[in-house]
Order: C-alpha cells, then sequence, then structure tokens
C-alpha cells in the first residue's frame, strides 16, 4: 500500500499533449489569418456608415461630392474640439450620431454651436441626446424609412418635394419651428431657429440667428438612395445652406468621450454610455451561446453502463495505482476504510454472517468472538476503529487485518 508510483506514470507525454491540444491551436490559427486578412482588405479606401468619404451602399460620398459641385467646402471631423472650432454663421455642422455623444459632449456641443448662428444638422437625435441638443423637444415612436410628402411651408422641403424619410418622429411647442414630413401626425424633419445673443450692446433680435435641423434618419444621405425620389435636392438645401459643411463623425477614441474640455474628468458619463448598444447586444449573445454549449456539453443520455476493459490490468497493478492516489491526497482514512470494508466482506461468509450484516458491529463481532475466544485482537478497534494517524499505523493496520483474516480461516 505504500509503494510510491513513477512520478511521470500519470503525467501526460509531449505527444499526447500535442494531440490534445493541436485542435484548439488550429482554431486560433484560422481566427487569426482571417482577422489579418479582413483587416488587410478592410485597411484601404474603406469607411464606416455615412462618412463622407466611402462609396460603400451606406456611405456618403456621393453626397460631398454634389455639395462640392455646388461650391460647398466639405470637412471631415472626428473629434469634438475640432468640429465645434469651426463653427460660425457662415457653417453648417452635420452630427451624424448625436446619441453616441456622452452628457458632457452634448453640453459642450450645444454651447459652442449655439451661439455662432449657424446651422446644426442632428440625424437620427433620440431621446438620449434630443433633452441637450434640441431643448424643448420630444420623441414618438420610429417610423419606418419610406416614402413622405413635406406638407410643410419650410422652403427647401416644399423644393425637394417628396424623399425617403422616416425613423425618429418629433413633436415640439416651439414658436416658429417647422415641422415636415409627418408620419402617422409626427414629422420626421423639424426645423427649430434659434436667435443668437449679440455682443455687449446688441440686442438678440439685432444679432445673426442659427437654427438645428432635426432628420429623423439619415437615408437621404446614402449613396444608393441619393438619386431617389427628391432626396439630393433636400440633402443639397439643409447641407449647403451655408458655404461650410462641417461633417462630424462621433468616435469612442476622441478624449472628449472620457474628458471634458479642459482635462476635467468627464463625472456626467458612465461606462454603458461609452458602449454601443451593438457591443451589449453581441455579448449577450456570447454569454447564451456559451450557456448552451455548456448544457449540451454536461447533458446526460443515461444511466452509466459498465464496459469491459480493452486490455486485461493486473490486479498488483490496480492496487498499486490506488495506493499512490491515496497517498498522494494523504487519504489514509480512505485506504483504511477499504481495507476494514474488504476485511469485513471476506470474513462475514466464512462466519455465516449474512451480507447485509456483513459491516454491522453488532452482528460481525460477537461471530468474530465466538470463532477466536483467545483472540488478543481489539475487534472493534480493528474492523470498525477511527482512521489511523500515520502511514506506520496504516501499515501496522494492514498487517493486523491479515493476520485476523488467517486466524479466521484456520480456526
Amino acid at each position: 500500500m505504500t509503494s510510491p508510483l513513477s512520478p511521470t506514470s500519470l503525467a501526460p507525454s509531449a505527444r499526447q499533449v500535442w494531440t490534445r491540444g493541436r485542435g484548439l491551436l488550429l482554431a486560433l490559427l484560422v481566427l487569426l489569418t482571417a482577422g489579418i486578412a479582413m483587416a488587410a482588405l478592410r485597411s484601404g479606401e474603406q469607411y464606416g456608415r455615412l462618412d463622407p468619404r466611402s462609396a460603400d451602399r451606406f456611405g456618403s460620398r456621393a453626397t460631398a461630392e454634389l455639395l462640392r459641385d455646388h461650391g460647398v467646402s466639405v470637412t471631415v471631423r472626428t473629434t469634438l474640439r475640432a468640429a465645434t472650432a469651426e463653427a460660425g454663421p457662415d457653417t453648417t455642422l452635420l452630427v451624424t450620431n448625436p446619441d453616441l455623444l456622452t452628457s458632457t459632449q452634448q453640453h459642450t456641443l450645444r454651447a459652442r454651436t449655439a451661439p455662432a448662428g449657424g446651422r446644426t444638422v442632428l440625424l437620427g437625435a433620440g431621446p438620449p441626446s434630443l433633452g441637450t441638443l434640441a431643448p424643448g423637444v420630444r420623441t414618438d415612436t420610429p417610423a419606418p424609412v419610406s416614402a413622405h410628402a413635406p406638407r410643410c411651408s419650410l422652403p427647401a422641403a416644399v423644393r425637394a418635394g417628396t424623399v425617403d424619410i422616416g425613423g425618429e418622429r418629433y413633436e415640439t411647442d416651439t414658436p416658429g419651428a417647422d415641422s415636415c414630413y409627418p408620419s402617422h401626425g409626427a414629422p420626421t424633419l423639424l426645423r427649430i431657429p434659434e436667435a443668437r445673443t449679440g455682443s455687449a450692446g446688441t440686442s438678440a433680435t439685432d444679432a445673426a440667428s442659427g437654427d438645428t435641423v432635426l432628420l429623423g434618419s439619415p437615408d437621404i444621405l446614402y449613396n444608393d438612395r441619393l438619386d431617389q425620389q427628391g432626396n439630393a435636392s433636400l440633402a443639397l438645401q439643409l447641407l449647403g445652406s451655408r458655404p461650410h459643411l462641417v461633417w462630424y463623425l462621433p468616435s469612442l477614441s476622441d478624449d472628449s468621450a472620457s474628458t471634458a474640455d479642459g482635462g476635467e474628468d468627464n463625472a456626467g458619463s458612465t461606462f454603458l454610455e461609452l458602449i454601443p448598444s451593438g457591443w451589449l447586444w453581441g455579448t449577450f449573445q456570447l454569454f447564451l451561446a456559451a450557456l448552451l454549449a455548456a448544457v449540451w456539453r454536461a447533458r446526460r443520455l443515461g444511466p452509466l453502463v459498465t464496459e469491459r476493459l480493452p486490455v486485461a490490468i493486473r490486479a498488483s497493478e490496480s492496487t498499486e495505482g490506488r495506493a499512490g492516489l491515496y497517498r498522494k491526497a494523504n487519504a489514509r482514512d480512505h485506504a483504511a476504510s477499504a481495507l476494514r470494508t474488504a476485511t469485513r466482506d471476506r470474513l462475514a461468509p466464512l462466519l455465516g454472517v449474512p451480507p447485509t450484516k456483513a459491516h454491522r458491529p453488532d452482528s460481525l463481532i460477537p461471530a468474530v468472538s465466538a470463532r477466536l475466544p483467545d483472540s488478543d485482537h481489539d475487534l472493534a478497534a480493528l474492523l470498525f476503529g477511527p482512521a489511523p494517524t500515520g502511514d506506520a499505523a496504516l501499515i501496522r493496520l494492514a498487517d493486523q487485518l491479515d493476520a485476523l483474516e488467517r486466524e479466521v480461516r484456520t480456526s
């Protein structure tokens, strides 16, 4: 029971480790190769949605080129500081995803554009940004994008006629607001005039005024929709009313997303605000897939079935292996219990004790005492006693059990 196994008898060989792990390594290699290939393919003239440099279906290069052909300079900006630095009465600021801006960014954008006297165009602005960027405006249930007539007196909408629009629907009580392209009673285009406060000694009515335009959806700016309906006309008039257009593409890499202007901590934003909703949904899907995989791998198809081993294993090898495991785990109690149980199982038929009572002290001990009345063994401690306190005591227990069994057999 105490002979140790070879330290390498149960350790996997290098070949076994390679055989088990090569599938995982191959999968990682395939994923890495696919990632590098996709990055290489996208490293050229590929840009994101609504990017004026993108010629893809959902890009806006056609809109940018149309504006340039009509004398409007188009400048792309990806940081809030650069976008608002050019705000002025002769500039239109287009914000492609205002809901992506943090609370501090929204306040900064509003503070720099409201008094500038220019035009601010917000695409698909929803509840996360309207309260700051367009005070007094409320949203209704979004509508699908389809062809809608203007049904308002805004000159740009009247000249453009029917356009493809939908998405967010807006409501406001602001005086002088233009509500166009209604869908189920609520407009999907809203223009809000905003008087700019003049310099000292100049009244607000004497100062130049700007406005904010809310578009419920950005579809009129996509490359594949620009030539449909009156989309091109409306895009040209809304974005080309000033000689300069700043095309602002909000990005999570912008420093202002984590710190306010001047380096102050952005206490108004939270970690979840900085994560796009698509990433949260993707994380939930991955968690659900992992849960289903765990359930699938842990399934039980029925009770365990004993099978014959493909090779014959000598009893001595099995005994040595179990002894080695017991010794490695320092489980002298389990080893002693196994020795005593096996001894009681062998003694019971020799003494005429039923198998069901072989492990009951009140049945087995009297039978042994009757067979060996002059025995020097403490039968209760030997057959049902506590676990040995050391390896020497365990060996002594094994020897005493063997001696007891021999005495019973020879008596």
